[in-house]
């Protein structure tokens, strides 16, 4: 066999696996996002999910504290020559955060928010994800929705790996098992 057909044969199994383990990977994914009207403000909701990988669910269920992000940008966008080009300024950030652990003594998983210290306890794993995958009438900042045309609500989430346990983050840091984190989306303005 020639040296050119090994080559060949290797550079479409190397594709083929990048591919299919590509596809088969199952990421962080933001389903819905909305900005509503509400009286003289905006709120976001936000349905998002989180299939978790072994090495992470097995990292909560040792108690290792596990901290999830939420991140929101408002961007103006003004056209400069119609569609085709957009000037686009970002006019606020913010990031949630969320820290899920298992509690062995009480057999719960507790979800606490890091912005406001509120706690929450689920009995299983699949209560606590989906609760934190509800982003519900997250209010947004007011002075910069006073010309709410032209703006774009953009989010992701994903894990914040610089939080994890200072043994632990080397290898979260270069492992494809922990990074989760989803596409940015645009939200839908009602």
């Amino acid at each position: 066999m020639p040296a050119s057909a090994i080559v060949n044969f290797f550079y479409r199994t190397a594709l083929l696996m990048l591919f299919t383990t590509s596809v088969l990977a199952d990421n962080f994914s933001v389903q819905s996002a909305t900005v509503k009207k509400i009286g003289n403000g905006y709120v976001v909701n936000a349905e998002m999910r989180y299939p978790l990988t072994s090495r992470v669910i097995e990292a909560i269920d040792n108690s290792v504290p596990i901290t999830f992000l939420q991140q929101l940008e408002l961007i103006n966008s003004i056209s400069i020559l119609g569609k085709y080009w957009q000037w686009q300024e970002t006019v606020w950030t913010t990031e949630l955060r969320y820290e899920l652990r298992y509690h062995a003594l009480t057999q719960q998983y507790v979800l606490l928010s890091l912005d406001t210290l509120h706690r929450r306890n689920f009995p299983t794993l699949k209560s606590a994800l989906h609760a934190l995958g509800r982003v519900h009438n997250l209010s947004l900042p007011p002075e910069h929705l006073s010309e709410a045309e032209g703006l774009i609500l953009h989010l992701r989430t994903g894990l914040d790996l610089h939080a994890l346990p200072t043994p632990m983050r080397p290898g979260a840091l270069i492992s494809s098992k922990w990074q989760l984190t989803s596409p940015w989306v645009a939200a839908t303005w009602e």
